[in-house]
């Protein structure tokens, strides 16, 4: 009579998903770029994902941060409106996503 064996759940290691507000992909949550609006009502990027407040997720892809900002993806999921220098932040970083010679998930 044979035994059957399930996995042990300490090998397998549980890795955080987080999806893109504007793409809607499921990605692990260390590859995603964190826009958070702080508890004071300013918009911010968190690159270590730690800052305090609420957040919304972004791919690497330059054409998800310009989709989100056209759609208004991110002022539902920040449950805010953006000012223009909020606009202006995500179009800088977008900008700069799309310079970079890896851009992309």
């Amino acid at each position: 009579m044979t035994v059957a064996t399930t996995p042990d759940r300490s090998a397998r290691k549980h890795v955080p998903e987080r999806m893109c507000v504007a793409c809607g992909r499921k990605q692990e949550k260390r590859t995603l770029l964190r826009v958070v609006r702080t508890p004071q009502g300013a918009l911010e990027l968190d690159e270590k994902g730690k800052k305090p407040g609420r957040g919304a997720y972004l791919c690497g892809d330059h054409t998800c941060w310009e989709s989100a900002l056209q759609r208004k993806r991110l002022e539902h999921a920040l449950r805010m409106t953006l000012t223009a220098q909020d606009k202006q932040l995500i179009k800088a970083q977008a900008s700069r996503l799309a310079a970079a010679p890896d851009s992309g998930s």
